[in-house]
């Protein structure tokens, strides 16, 4: 029987009679103490309604056959498959298909990041409410926290009560999966403050979650096909100290662990809490919150923080670099296009070629990334934040002046590309002027006002506008790529 088989079947158990000792577990379920132990974290964390009776056992505390927002459990325990998008089902069954054609028939041990969320302050937010009402509050949050997870091809392990548990790097392999827990995180945490101001406007308490990560190994057994159902063996506290993270944390906050932060120091900014007592485990852990993104965005960036190496070998490319630049400033300009296998140097070739070209030129940079094919023009809305020099904790009306500033003393006859502009920044305007416009139409006038804008500017000096990582440009980008050339 697997893991979460039996879960559903003690907790049902304690639902009937109330309570159970720990020695009827293990007879009943065939379970050694690592299972037992096992088993034990999970009740104890996922169900509020279970409590340890002093070792002998656990004892059911709320009503029989109830959950924690009034609704039948049973309702609660939905399988993957019902809140799994298909696109992503299909990559997890995919890799349930590659799992048998390699025989790995004692699973396979991956790396992942382990991911608990939970909210503060739902029971006093839903007292008094039927069950229907109950789950008309507590619904949209947990469908943000899985939107969240599944935007950056995470996986929602269960989703129960009023909190997830999400894996990423497994079953969807990905070897940024650190980076991708956090920014869903992150954006986990933004739709939460908006959505607490909704509730806040119909006279309802706000909502506040709490966050847990850390990186650690799993040993994954078999996907079901069916249901998408994962079974897998933590290595060790991996996903325990995900949890014992998201305990610590403060309503509102995000905890990670010094495994997840060594491997996304850089990516975002954290602020160190020092050494913590962590239950279960024997010595204090360094622990971290999450403050944001922080102001580097791909691997080169991270290595030459810390010192890179001599560069050698690329001399005729860089020469050729440099000779589109001048042709460029001669007023013909250019495209150049770098391709080549992962690790040859392509971003360190351009990396150098900026060190060499920035007198008197300006330098735009935007960085695709394997995750941002679910943002809609994410590269554009890099090189718009470096352009406007708008920094994450800017609110809207800062953002607002400075491109409205920008584009007017660039020149006045721009004035009617700022809604094209404030759309893609996320600037609100009321009445909204694009609303009603054909979406295909919109586009097309997106894109022109892009190429007005910079066209513009290189009267002014040299625009050098540099995309990195092509590949996973998103879909709105892509056939119109050509247009932000010239």
């Amino acid at each position: 029987m697997e893991f979460y088989e039996v879960l559903d079947q003690v907790v049902a158990l304690l639902q009937q009679r109330s309570r159970v000792t720990y020695r009827t577990l293990k007879r009943e379920f065939q379970l050694d103490e690592e299972r037992l132990d096992d088993l034990k974290e999970e009740l104890l964390y996922a169900h509020p309604e279970v409590m340890d009776d002093e070792g002998r056992g656990l004892i059911w505390t709320g009503d029989r056959g109830k959950s924690l927002v009034g609704l039948p459990t049973a309702q609660q325990h939905h399988p993957p498959v019902s809140y799994t998008p298909p696109h992503l089902a299909e990559r997890i069954r995919a890799e349930q298909a590659a799992l048998e054609a390699r025989g790995s028939s004692e699973g396979e041990r991956k790396t992942i990041t382990a991911l608990f969320a939970d909210l503060k302050g739902s029971t006093a937010l839903i007292e008094g409410l039927d069950p229907e009402e109950a789950r008309a509050i507590i619904d949209p949050a947990l469908h943000l926290m899985m939107d969240a997870v599944h935007r950056y091809e995470g996986y929602v392990a269960q989703a129960l009560g009023d909190g997830i548990f999400a894996l990423f790097g497994a079953p969807i392999a990905h070897e940024d999966h650190p980076q991708r827990a956090l920014y869903a995180a992150l954006r986990m945490q933004d739709e939460m403050r908006r959505y607490s101001d909704t509730l806040r406007e119909q006279g309802h308490p706000p909502l506040l979650m709490r966050v847990g990560v850390n990186t650690g190994e799993v040993v994954v057994r078999s996907i079901r096909k069916e249901d998408l159902h994962t079974d897998y063996v933590p290595v060790g506290h991996s996903t325990n100290l995900a949890a014992r993270m998201e305990q610590l944390a403060a309503p509102g906050s995000i905890l990670v662990t010094a495994q997840t932060h060594t491997l996304t120091a850089g990516y975002f900014e954290f602020k160190a809490l020092g050494k913590t007592q962590v239950k279960g485990v024997e010595e204090p852990l360094n622990v971290y919150e999450v403050l944001g993104a922080g102001p580097l965005r791909t691997r080169l960036q991270v290595a030459a923080r810390r010192g890179l190496s001599r560069f050698v070998g690329r001399q005729q490319e860089l020469e050729q670099l440099q000779q589109a630049l001048l042709y460029a400033q001669a007023g013909h300009g250019q495209i150049v296009g770098v391709m080549g296998e992962p690790g040859l140097g392509k971003s360190r070739l351009f990396y150098e070629f900026k060190l060499t070209s920035h007198s008197g030129c300006l330098i735009l940079e935007a960085y695709s990334v394997s995750y941002g094919k679910a943002s809609p023009y994410l590269p554009l809305l890099e090189l718009l934040k470096s352009y406007f020099q708008i920094q994450p904790q800017e609110d809207e009306r800062s953002r607002r002046q400075k491109v409205i500033g920008k584009v007017l003393e660039l020149d006045r006859s721009l004035e009617d590309i700022l809604p094209y502009l404030f759309a893609l920044l996320g600037v609100e305007e009321q009445p909204a002027p694009l609303q009603q416009m054909d979406p295909q139409i919109r586009r097309q006038r997106t894109f022109a006002a892009l190429k007005r804008l910079f066209l513009r500017e290189s009267l002014n000096q040299p625009v050098i506008l540099i995309f990195e990582d092509l590949h996973w440009i998103d879909s709105e980008v892509w056939p119109r790529r050509k247009s932000c050339c010239w």
